[in-house]
């Protein structure tokens, strides 16, 4: 896992943590822009100035200021904390995600397209963000136990347990779950639910968006389309629910 970290001299730079040895760190989750507008593990490992007036550059800034407000030294961001030229790191990265973003100390939720002012006169700016409508963001969502939402301009809108029912109102996720409850505990249908209507860049990626939401982990193979990739996710959560299954009716045989 690669962690990013501000220098003294405003300076980016990754460094790459193995095993447990994972210090504290705060994680972004947010809508990517354009492929233009967003900061690259390329760009920031090929030595050269990074383009500052990218919307991506200000979502980096946000991050490592507000963690360094909250006390931490590190963060991570998806945009740049992963090779994705590489396809092995790519696939580990996504089988990994649900769990960085629940091992994060803080998650910060910046909204590109909320402002503070439209936010201080009502709420119908937060309710209609786009990021209520994108796949990935739904692990982000109910992963972490920490989970901030900020405007575009980084200020505080809320915290996730406090702005329960709202977000409830909004994606018809219980309360229960957005609270912290084992999402094991709600029924498979139920979570395939919260996913309806959310859309990803890559089809094949509103099924891979949910491994851990049913805490499974599945080969990537992009190019297999949608329904093929939903056919493998369900395939292996049944053979996990038949797994189960056949534990408990040994365990009752067993006993006297």
């Amino acid at each position: 896992m690669r962690l990013l970290q501000i220098a003294a001299d405003g300076e980016f730079s990754l460094t790459e943590f193995v095993g447990s040895h994972i210090p504290e760190y705060a994680i972004l989750s947010h809508t990517w822009g354009k492929d233009c507008e967003e900061v690259t593990f390329k760009e920031l490992t090929e030595g050269k100035p990074i383009d500052k007036s990218k919307l991506g550059y200000r979502k980096l800034i946000f991050c490592g200021e507000q963690a360094a407000t909250d006390g931490l030294q590190f963060f991570w961001v998806d945009t740049c904390c992963i090779d994705k030229s590489s396809s092995t790191e790519l696939t580990e990265a996504i089988n990994s995600m649900f769990r960085w973003y629940q091992n994060a100390a803080k998650c910060y939720v910046y909204l590109s397209d909320v402002s503070i002012s439209d936010a201080a006169k009502n709420n119908q700016s937060f309710q209609r963000s786009r990021w209520f409508t994108r796949g990935w963001t739904l692990q982000e969502l109910l992963a972490p136990k920490s989970v901030e939402f900020f405007s575009m301009e980084g200020r505080r809108l809320g915290e996730k347990c406090a702005m329960a029912k709202e977000i409830h109102n909004i994606t018809r996720i219980p309360i229960k779950a957005l609270e912290g409850t084992r999402l094991s505990s709600f029924s498979i249908v139920d979570r395939m639910a919260w996913a309806d209507k959310r859309e990803t860049k890559r089809q094949e990626d509103a099924a891979y968006s949910l491994l851990g939401i049913f805490e499974v982990h599945i080969p990537l193979i992009y190019g297999e389309g949608r329904e093929n990739a939903f056919a493998r996710l369900r395939k292996k959560i049944k053979g996990i629910q038949n797994n189960a299954m056949d534990t408990a009716q040994k365990q009752y045989v067993r006993c006297p």
